[in-house]
């Protein structure tokens, strides 16, 4: 079986994950769950996003965010910026990364944004040429690639096209998203495959949600065709606003899980990511949304028998 011997993976649950929460969440706390991610070995966190507080009030404070936290030696942390003030913002702030938000759906992309996908690509190269500039690394992403609460079904050569414009203008690195979960896994495989005409595998990576549960399979396609980074969220933080019923990101606790059980390495400790999102978890009043964490941690209950 052709799988990576080892595979990158990418901790977006201090920013995709908790921008959605319905309350306020203290600096502190979100210091202190990237700290605990930090310390399980994840090598990329995204620890928070440069945009106006007016439209995400959870990401308020990032500069904050990434004052307090105890780096350590060889984790990048990374952070979210739609535009140059949000990249001027997150280069004071110290960010080792910035990553700008395109998407492979135009009806996407004008309600969101108000504008086109050319004319929202057109926004992102002055930032991109800037980061260059000051040897900053940007990660671009796709949403939408396997559907779009608009559209439905989104065409793969369009996401290989917002792919490859994304590489052209400087992204080193494409993160392709199932913004709504509705993927598959041949619909992933196949929709890998043709941005992989445009854009060299070994700059992909893949961020599914797990609305419809297909999740870890869409993520077991993607590494059988050769992808070897990997978004998740640790308990599954995080969730669509246009899908009823989502259930977030697809938890790092479940995708590490899954790549141990496969011989594949991380260098991130199980035991270390359950507890970040069992704080977290706690933090928000709730249970953890993910499988192997609640496993680990008893809350399954007891199998009933002799």
């Amino acid at each position: 079986m052709n799988l990576p011997h080892r595979v990158k993976m990418v901790e977006v649950g201090p920013r995709d994950g908790l921008q959605n929460e319905q309350h306020p969440i203290s600096v502190q706390t979100r210091v202190q769950l990237i700290d605990l991610l930090s310390d399980s070995g994840l090598p990329v966190i995204e620890a928070g996003s440069f945009v106006s507080p007016k439209w995400v009030p959870q990401m308020a404070s990032s500069e904050e965010v990434l004052a307090g936290v105890q780096r350590r030696s060889g984790v990048i942390y990374s952070a979210l910026t739609p535009n140059m003030v949000g990249y001027e913002r997150a280069r004071e702030a110290g960010a080792d990364e910035v990553a700008v938000f395109g998407a492979a759906s135009e009806s996407f992309t004008r309600k969101n944004i108000n504008c086109s996908i050319e004319e929202s690509l057109a926004r992102f190269r002055p930032l991109v040429q800037q980061a260059k500039a000051d040897g900053i690394p940007v990660r671009g992403y796709v949403s939408c690639v396997l559907g779009c609460p608009y559209e439905g079904e989104i065409r793969a050569e369009k996401v290989a096209e917002v792919s490859r414009a994304l590489l052209d203008m400087g992204c080193y690195e494409i993160s392709l998203g199932d913004t709504i979960g509705v993927g598959t896994p041949e619909k992933a495989r196949y929709m890998i495959e043709t941005v992989a005409q445009q854009v060299p595998l070994e700059k992909l990576a893949v961020h599914f949600h797990d609305t419809y549960g297909q999740a870890l399979a869409n993520i077991y396609a993607a590494l059988q065709v050769g992808i070897a980074v990997v978004d998740s969220a640790v308990a599954g933080l995080g969730g669509c606003p246009y899908a009823r019923g989502s259930s977030g990101n697809v938890a790092s606790e479940d995708v590490l899980y899954m790549l141990d059980g496969l011989g594949i390495h991380t260098g991130v400790d199980l035991g270390k990511l359950a507890l970040a999102g069992n704080f977290i978890s706690q933090a928000l009043g709730r249970e953890s949304g993910s499988r192997v964490a609640r496993a680990i941690s008893g809350e399954c209950g007891k199998v009933v028998g002799d």
